[in-house]
């Protein structure tokens, strides 16, 4: 499946929750509570409908995301729903794991094999002043039983904030070779009034300071998501770089987003969306939803917006879908 610009989309980011159980600073505003109704999630059965409809137009990559998808219910049973479907090959998950230590086993074995774990700081002060949450050793009890379990890779999502976390890249690249676990840094993007006031770092200089300072070539990790590598010549340390704003990747975008309301978010950085759920709930036949699917990617933009227009995109994060 190709949207109009030649980009094959093979990987859909499913939101099965815009509930989180920490208050990111970047991701969700202080005191927000304007959640969608559970009336109006997308239902198991509807997910996995959706799914397979993706999954016959060439989609082989789902990750599920939130909000904090173990947050909803069953998440297991959904997950395990989603291995059994015929052409996906990649099932995985975004979390911040401050629940992974309870629910790890359980997704290993009902299909997900990669994560990715939201850890922006290993000091718990820093961790409380981002997250407005005391969760530092949750995470970390999480990351380790997840290690146990057997997951791999285990991928840390660290996003670099001026005058928060910034200083940290370093300690948190030793963490990571510690304990086998990929760094991935990211920069801020204008998502919301939060987004805008996170405190945006370009990754340029940090990517040539790391480089320098473990030895790093460029080089390649597996999985569907737009960061570009840089890798130990031993192998054992990887980070990557998402860098929607330095660098950006519009131009081999492979992803769409589906909201926790049915909506299917073409691009984070602009407004193009399709509606699902009120097709899906009218009787829609698969023949059907597949052409909506076609007719959805019709409209995926060429590139966002957010140096030229960093207002434009008022939802937030969490919203959205990660």
């Amino acid at each position: 499946m190709q949207d109009r610009f030649g980009r094959s989309i093979d990987y859909l980011r499913i939101s099965v929750t815009d509930r989180c159980d920490l208050r990111c600073t970047y991701c969700m505003p202080q005191g927000f509570h304007d959640f969608e109704e559970p009336k109006d999630w997308l239902n198991f059965d509807e997910i996995e409908r959706v799914v397979a409809a993706f999954a016959r137009l060439g989609t082989s990559k789902i990750r599920i995301t939130g909000g904090e998808p173990l947050l909803r219910r069953d998440l297991a049973g959904l997950t395990a729903r989603l291995a059994r479907t015929a052409g996906i090959s990649d099932l995985s998950l975004s979390t911040n794991a401050t629940q992974l230590a309870q629910h790890a086993h359980a997704l290993k074995v009902a299909g997900i094999t990669r994560l990715n774990v939201s850890l922006d700081s290993l000091c718990a002060e820093r961790i409380h002043n981002i997250t407005r949450r005391d969760a530092l050793q949750s995470i970390l009890d999480g990351l380790l039983v997840a290690r146990v379990a057997g997951f791999q890779p285990i991928k840390i999502n660290m996003v670099v904030m001026a005058g928060v976390n910034e200083d940290e890249v370093v300690d948190m690249a030793t963490f990571c070779l510690r304990h086998g676990f990929i760094l991935r840094l990211i920069e801020t993007m204008p998502m919301g009034e939060s987004g805008r006031n996170a405190g945006y770092v370009d990754l340029q200089p940090i990517r040539l300071r790391l480089q320098q300072r473990f030895g790093l070539i460029d080089g390649a990790v597996p999985g569907a998501g737009p960061a570009r590598y840089l890798v130990s010549p031993d192998g054992k340390l990887s980070i990557g770089f998402i860098t929607p704003m330095s660098q950006h990747f519009c131009e081999t975008c492979n992803r769409v987003r589906l909201s926790v309301d049915g909506t299917l978010y073409l691009c984070l950085g602009q407004e193009h969306n399709f509606e699902l759920r009120p097709l899906l709930r009218n009787g829609i036949s698969d023949a059907e939803l597949d052409a909506a699917i076609r007719a959805a990617i019709e409209i995926k933009p060429e590139r966002h917006e957010f140096r030229e227009h960093p207002g434009k995109v008022i939802r937030i994060m969490s919203a959205t879908g990660g």
